[in-house]
C-alpha cells in the first residue's frame, strides 16, 4: 500500500513520486534454485527534497525512496511534503556516486542543475514550478568486483498545483516581431511588485526570465524599480541579431502566496548599427551605419539654460509632424522663449521631448552657434533623410557638449550610459553565490 504523508498550505513543494531503477545486464534475476530475489535488499537509496533556502546545496535531507526488486527494481510510491520554497534536491545516500543525472519537464526540456563536487547530488538551479511533472534520469556508479558497477535509475516526481490566488506575469518590450536598432533595450513589465527588500523573490524573478539571442551575446538583467526590468547586452547588440525572450515564472513561487502566471513571449531582430553622432563643439552631425560614414551636416543644439543632455540615447519613434509648444517644458506663454510651432520630420529621442528635427527657422545658425531648447535641428532636407534612415533602438550619442548626461531611466532609454560594472550591480544575482551559479552551468550535465 502507497505510504502517504501530506502539508497544509503551499510550502510545500509537495512531490508525488514513482521510482524505477532498471539494472545493467550485470544484474542476475531471481535465484530459481533457492527462490530468493537478488535484489531483496535496496540497490539503492536516493532522496528526493526541497531546499528551506535558495542558495547553495541542500544539507538535510528528510524523505528517502529505496529502490528494490530483481531486473526492474521499484520504489513504494508516496508523496513528500516539506515546507520549502527552493530547489530540489536528489541525493545518493548508499554508497557510489551520481555518475550521470538528467532532469527534464514533460514536454523534454532540461532543467538545469548542480551536482555536488563529490558526486552524491544534484540539485535544480531554481525551485521547480508548482503542477508540473518531471522524470529523472540517474545513473548510479558503484565499485564492482570487476570494476564500476552502473545502474540506471528514473524517478518520475510531480510538484503539486499552486492554490488560487495572484499571478505575477511579464509583459515584454518592445512589440514582437520587429526590427530594431542595436541599442533597443529589452524591458520586463511585472504585474505586480517586488520590493528590493525581497532579494530572494528577485532572484527568483530574474532567473526564471529567459534572454537567448543568436549570435551569443553576453548581457545581464538590471532592475529599474520594483515593477521593471531592463535587459541589455555589456556593448550595442550585433547587427542583424535574433532576440528571444520568455518568461519561465509560470507556476513558479515568489513570494508568499504571489505565483508566476503565463507571459507572453516575445522575438525581435537588430538591423544595421546605424549611429547618429552630435559633436556639440562642432556643430554637426555624423551618421554611420555599420561604422562607416554615411553623411555629415551642420546642426544647432541647445542653448545656455536649455543645454541638449549629452551621452547615448535611443531613438523611441518618429513623428512626420508634431505641433511643439514651450509650456511643455515649462516655459510660460507670453515668455520671449514661448515657441508653438508644427515641426517636421520628427524623431524623438526622450519622453520630455527632445527630438532630432527640421528647424528651417534657424538655417543661418546651423554650424554656426546653438540656438535651440534643446532639440537638435537642421534643414528640412537633413532631417527628411534622417528620418528615413534611422528605426526605433538606433543609437543617437551627444559627444562634447555642455549640458548633464542623460539618465539612464525614466525619460526614455538612457541604459548605455552605465558602465557595464554598473549595469551589473543593478542584477539581483549580482552576488559571488550567483557568479558561482553561472560559473558551473556548463558542467551542470555529467555524461555517461
Amino acid at each position: 500500500m502507497s505510504s502517504r504523508r501530506s502539508v497544509r498550505g503551499w510550502g510545500a513543494l509537495s512531490l508525488a513520486v514513482g521510482a524505477v531503477l532498471v539494472s545493467t545486464a550485470a544484474q542476475s534475476p531471481a535465484d530459481p534454485d533457492t527462490g530468493t530475489s537478488a535484489a531483496s535488499e535496496p540497490t539503492a537509496l536516493v532522496t528526493v527534497d526541497g531546499c528551506a533556502a535558495g542558495a547553495g546545496l541542500c544539507s538535510a535531507p528528510r524523505h528517502t525512496v529505496a529502490l528494490r526488486g530483481g531486473r526492474v527494481l521499484t520504489g513504494e510510491e508516496f508523496t513528500l511534503g516539506a515546507q520549502v520554497s527552493g530547489p530540489v534536491e536528489l541525493a545518493l545516500r548508499t554508497p557510489g556516486v551520481l555518475a550521470d543525472v538528467t532532469v527534464t519537464d514533460r514536454r523534454g526540456r532540461r532543467v538545469a542543475g548542480v551536482p555536488s563536487v563529490d558526486g552524491t547530488r544534484w540539485t535544480s538551479a531554481a525551485p521547480l514550478p508548482a503542477g508540473a511533472r518531471y522524470a529523472a534520469r540517474l545513473v548510479v556508479e558503484r565499485a564492482g568486483a570487476h570494476g564500476p558497477d552502473r545502474h540506471l535509475a528514473r524517478l518520475d516526481f510531480r510538484t503539486v498545483a499552486a492554490p488560487a490566488g495572484q499571478r505575477l506575469t511579464v509583459t515584454f518590450g518592445p512589440d514582437d516581431n520587429g526590427t530594431y536598432g542595436v541599442g533597443q533595450p529589452v524591458s520586463a513589465e511585472l504585474s505586480h511588485p517586488v520590493p528590493a527588500e525581497e532579494p530572494e523573490a528577485r532572484r527568483v524573478v530574474e532567473r526564471a526570465l529567459v534572454v537567448r539571442t543568436e549570435p551569443h551575446v553576453e548581457g545581464a538583467w538590471h532592475w529599474v524599480d520594483s515593477t521593471t526590468l531592463h535587459y541589455r547586452p555589456r556593448a550595442y547588440w550585433p547587427a542583424r541579431t535574433t532576440v528571444r525572450v520568455r518568461s519561465g515564472l509560470e507556476g513558479a513561487r515568489v513570494t508568499g502566496s504571489l505565483y508566476g502566471g503565463r507571459s507572453r513571449p516575445l522575438t525581435f531582430t537588430t538591423g544595421a548599427r546605424i549611429e547618429a553622432v552630435t559633436d556639440i563643439a562642432a556643430l554637426e552631425m555624423t551618421v554611420f551605419r555599420d561604422g562607416e560614414p554615411l553623411r555629415t551636416f551642420p546642426v544647432t543644439t541647445g542653448k545656455a539654460g536649455y543645454r541638449t543632455r549629452g551621452g547615448t540615447k535611443v531613438v523611441l519613434g518618429k513623428e512626420p509632424l508634431v505641433r511643439m509648444r514651450g509650456d511643455s517644458i515649462g516655459i510660460a506663454r507670453g515668455s520671449r522663449d514661448y515657441y508653438d510651432l508644427k515641426v517636421r520630420w520628427a524623431t524623438r529621442v526622450t519622453w520630455s521631448g527632445e527630438y532630432l528635427h527640421a528647424a528651417p527657422w534657424s538655417l543661418d545658425a546651423q554650424g554656426s552657434e546653438n540656438v535651440s531648447h534643446g532639440c537638435t535641428g537642421m534643414s528640412t532636407a537633413d532631417a527628411a533623410w534622417l528620418f528615413a534612415t534611422v528605426r526605433e533602438g538606433d543609437l543617437v550619442r551627444v559627444v562634447n557638449g555642455y549640458g548633464e548626461v542623460m539618465p539612464p531611466f525614466g525619460n526614455g532609454f538612457g541604459d548605455w550610459n552605465l558602465s557595464w560594472p554598473e549595469w551589473r550591480r543593478g542584477s539581483a544575482l549580482a552576488t559571488g553565490a550567483a557568479r558561482h551559479h553561472s560559473s558551473t552551468e556548463a558542467a551542470l550535465r555529467p555524461t555517461l
